[in-house]
């Protein structure tokens, strides 16, 4: 299932340093956030527990957690438009068990307005 796609912050304006190369901070406008609650299927479970017993990358759980990861970016992104910033600094990735098999995935950062430097 494909979630529908808001105006988000361009992603050349995110970044996890503090600063934005080339433009120049000019107003800071809070934290911004982007959570997502994911589970695993008992087939993706069952699969990923099959490609624990060969080693090796576990592909299904890595695809798992990078959408997981893309979705709460996407969300922070369109959340720091929607209070009109155009850039996110100082953004971070957090996770958290809810319950087993249950994971929070928290993507959050500054929101700020920026300008091109002079």
């Amino acid at each position: 299932m494909e979630e529908a796609q808001h105006p988000a912050v361009d992603n050349h304006m995110v970044t996890t340093a503090f600063t934005l190369d080339g433009y120049r901070i000019e107003k800071n406008l809070g934290i911004v956030r982007g959570i997502i609650v994911r589970s695993r299927s008992i087939f993706g479970t069952v699969g990923a527990s099959l490609q624990t017993l060969v080693g090796g990358d576990i592909t299904l759980f890595t695809k798992l957690c990078e959408e997981t990861r893309m979705h709460a970016y996407q969300r922070m992104a369109e959340h720091a438009a929607q209070i009109g910033a155009n850039g996110v600094i100082g953004v971070r990735y957090d996770a958290t068990e809810v319950m087993q098999g249950v994971t929070e995935v928290l993507c959050y950062g500054t929101a700020v307005v920026a300008t091109p430097a002079r």
